[in-house]
């Protein structure tokens, strides 16, 4: 029978030893999960401004394309008689006009009159883009931005109420250098077609552009771009037509 040693056992410095070795390794293995999870974060967050940018875009795309050549029954005072004018108002920074797609129904719903502003941004850094979406019911309820007119190229126009930010303003984007509106004009004479800042016209734009840019350039992730939508009018409201039946 072997007779045990009375000096086995583990001693103080192995104990030690093999205690800082499992720390080291409980360390590398906190400090991989956080590395892991700081890059999942990450990866996350600019997935969702990407889907964001995407979802903006689509947005403004499906708002413009569903427009809608409505009037306005605008009134200069109590006693002025009301006067029909196009209800489209387009400015460098501010446009208002009717269409069929909102942000809260969507396509499905009601049409809305949508307001887009140009704001400073929040700490006075670059500029945001912020709509309003309000329901349209006619002709009156367009009218409700309406003050009055005054002389246009082609005859009286509107002249709108200034955007203010409502309620339930939602901000389409934000952290930009710039953002201006664009109106793209049909002439029957050379050069046939123009941009303008602003829109004083008895008729509607063919198109409308937003140029915007980001106020910090990422490589790394989608960034905003320039929106250029044709406004597709087969019918002008404020002109009559007349049938005629011919036996």
């Amino acid at each position: 029978m072997k007779r045990r040693c009375p000096q086995s056992g583990v001693t103080l410095i192995e104990l030690v030893i093999a205690i800082t070795l499992v720390s080291l390794i409980t360390f590398g293995i906190m400090f991989a999960m956080r590395i892991g999870l700081n890059t999942l974060e990450r990866s996350n967050t600019r997935f969702i401004e990407n889907r964001r940018v995407l979802g903006v875009d689509r947005v403004m795309h499906q708002q413009l394309g569903g427009f809608i050549p409505a009037m306005a029954e605008c009134r200069s005072g109590a006693e002025e008689p009301v006067a029909a004018v196009p209800f489209f108002q387009g400015e460098p920074v501010m446009m208002r006009f009717a269409s069929t797609y909102s942000l809260e129904e969507g396509a499905r719903g009601y049409p809305r009159i949508l307001e887009y502003l140009v704001l400073p941004g929040e700490g006075g850094e670059g500029v945001r883009l912020i709509v309003n979406e309000f329901l349209y019911t006619g002709p009156a309820s367009a009218g409700f931005t309406c003050i009055g007119t005054m002389p246009g190229a082609e005859g009286p126009v509107g002249r709108f109420r200034p955007v203010e930010v409502g309620p339930k303003a939602f901000v389409l984007a934000d952290k930009l250098s710039r953002c201006v509106f664009a109106y793209k004009e049909e002439m029957p004479d050379p050069p046939f077609e123009r941009w303008r800042s602003d829109w004083r016209a008895k008729r509607y734009p063919s198109a409308v552009r937003i140029d915007m840019a980001p106020l910090e350039q990422d490589g790394a992730k989608l960034e905003v771009l320039p929106v250029t939508v044709s406004l597709h009018i087969t019918r002008d409201p404020s002109v009559k037509y007349e049938n005629k039946i011919e036996n």
